[in-house]
């Protein structure tokens, strides 16, 4: 197995926070890193919740690293969390941005167990790369500024990002589709009203497409695509936190949300 030279950028690491026994997995998006989960993480983990927030294979480091990356390293990544995090709480939900929404989705379409999953701004179609799918050249391609409407705001990304991690993306964009009928947790979409990466419609495919009976969408009207570090990433706290004390079946979260 080939491994990166790079290390990893300061402030892109994994984190964890110790809480109580309901866990919350998070996962960055394309080209993210965990940071890009941190203003949620730290809201959660205030919360007392138990919050893991994993570095998926290739980011975080050199964009050089994604060519050695697939999709299924990150399906794996993001199911071998679950299982770890769900050793250690008795009820865990997965909360995914982008093309992390994307895997937490597919983690449960496999793990009934799954108590919910969030997604924001779930990347269930890519415009902008689609163009992509059947080209061989260039090897890299510019990235521009992320998405994100608070320009106060910096996010860890990567300048360039190569071809083959783009084919990568809209794989597993083809297989999550397949997938989605298999989904039965409850399911809580958001999405921003202006996103200049992903359309409205990704989020309302998911939506029609699950087989959750718990479902519902809800809109971010202040925020770009990486609405996880935008202005409206306190209401993303908050409203799934409700989203939580609505499925759960644990006591102790009545005093998350008093």
């Amino acid at each position: 197995m080939t491994t990166s030279i790079f290390s990893v950028i300061s402030g892109a690491e994994d984190f964890h926070f110790e809480g109580s026994n309901i866990g919350i997995l998070l996962c960055h998006g394309f080209v993210g890193t965990p940071q890009s989960m941190r203003f949620l993480g730290e809201g959660f983990s205030k919360a007392g919740f138990t919050v893991r927030a994993p570095r998926l294979k290739g980011h975080g480091t050199h964009y050089k690293d994604l060519e050695l990356a697939t999709f299924t390293d990150w399906i794996k990544q993001l199911e071998d969390n679950y299982i770890d995090l769900k050793k250690q709480c008795d009820e865990v939900y997965i909360v995914g941005q982008s093309m992390g929404g994307l895997l937490s989705l597919l983690v449960a379409s496999r793990f009934q167990d799954v108590t919910g999953i969030i997604t924001i701004n779930v990347a269930l179609e890519v415009p902008g790369y689609a163009q992509y799918k059947n080209k061989n050249i260039p090897r890299y391609l510019e990235e521009g500024a992320p998405d994100i409407k608070d320009q106060s705001i910096f996010e860890i990304t990567y300048p360039k990002v190569p071809l083959h991690a783009i084919k990568q993306l809209l794989s597993l964009i083809d297989y999550t589709t397949d997938k989605l009928p298999a989904i039965n947790s409850p399911l809580l979409l958001f999405h921003s009203t202006v996103d200049n990466v992903v359309p409205p419609k990704s989020t309302n495919y998911v939506y029609d497409n699950v087989s959750s009976i718990q479902k519902d969408i809800i809109e971010l009207k202040n925020s770009y695509h990486v609405a996880s570090m935008d202005y409206d990433h306190p209401k993303i706290i908050s409203d799934t936190i409700s989203f939580i004390s609505e499925v759960s079946t644990k006591e102790e979260i009545t005093s998350f949300i008093s």
